[in-house]
């Protein structure tokens, strides 16, 4: 099996490892590379529009931020928040597919909201580690 196909999809978000929380954060501040959001798009296996939408631009936005080969500190913050619930999701259901499908349907520990979605503010992102943790451990009610 090559390497890129060993790698999970969390992995393929940002391929430079980030050893500590200081370099994340200087990272994030700079912005990260636009790399980092086909990274996203290509692990969750969605159409840039939904890309866009989850964080927080418009697909004009993002179309400039190509272009400018990076992202700005906010988008990256919210593109760091989805690696960490894609790699979270990963662990829980065992592999890159069925987080996906977990992630980008409704859930009903989520009010029948869709994770992505309520992934949106840090708060939303919060409940969604949480629900993980309950199905995680067995504590789903």
């Amino acid at each position: 099996m090559s390497q890129l196909k060993s790698m999970s999809s969390a992995t393929l978000i940002q391929k430079t490892p980030v050893t500590t929380i200081r370099r994340q954060i200087e990272q994030i501040r700079a912005g990260l590379s636009f790399r980092a959001v086909q990274n996203l798009q290509k692990a969750l296996d969605l159409p840039m529009e939904r890309i866009a939408s989850v964080l927080g631009m418009s697909r004009a936005t993002l179309h400039r931020r190509k272009l400018q080969g990076k992202i700005d500190r906010e988008a990256s913050e919210k593109l760091v928040r989805y690696q960490s619930l894609l790699k979270k999701a990963e662990e829980v259901f065992g592999d890159a597919e069925n987080a996906r499908e977990w992630l980008t349907h409704p859930q009903r520990g989520l009010g029948n909201a869709v994770p992505l979605e309520f992934a949106k503010s840090e708060l939303g992102a919060g409940e969604v580690e949480n629900l993980l943790g309950r199905i995680e451990y067995g504590v789903y009610s």
